[in-house]
């Protein structure tokens, strides 16, 4: 559901998304796993799919989200560490009762999973700015994933 403004927690997500409290499909009841996805807009177009019906929590303009990945990058008052490709699959065609097409439309289009390491307010027409590299020898992830049940949204 398209909002003007979303809230990210670190070390869970967006606050109000599936994936936030841990009842998303790719996390198991697990908090934390998969915490925020990003698409290009560029790859929606054309693609038989609204940006809304691809389930991705953030579609982004103008920059390529590849370039994000082992990288930190802020939106708006949150800041996040590009965390790896996202690949599709089926569901979201599934859930719109259209059957498999989704994984093939986006076929290496999928875009990233970002990890929230600073949580604050995002809104429509933040600028994404790329930050710093991140050392491939130390374990990002683990450091600011949290699997701390207090994430859990609670609305």
């Amino acid at each position: 559901v398209p909002r003007g403004e979303v809230t990210a927690v670190a070390g869970c997500g967006l606050l109000g998304d599936r994936y936030c409290s841990g009842a998303g499909s790719y996390n198991q009841g697990k908090v934390g796993e998969r915490q925020v996805t990003l698409l290009n807009n560029l790859f929606v177009v054309g693609s038989g799919f609204t940006a809304e019906e691809t389930r991705r929590n953030i579609i982004t303009e103008d920059i390529e989200l590849m370039e994000l990945i082992g990288r930190e990058f802020a939106i708006g008052g949150a800041t996040f560490i590009g965390e790896r490709y996202c690949t599709p699959c089926e569901i979201p065609g599934e859930l719109l009762g259209r059957g498999r097409g989704f994984k093939a439309a986006f076929l290496d289009r999928g875009g990233i999973i970002g990890i929230v390491k600073i949580g604050g307010p995002i809104r429509i027409g933040d600028k994404i700015v790329k930050g710093e590299r991140l050392d491939k020898k130390r374990n990002e992830r683990s450091r600011y994933a949290s699997h701390d049940k207090r994430c859990v949204d609670e609305s």
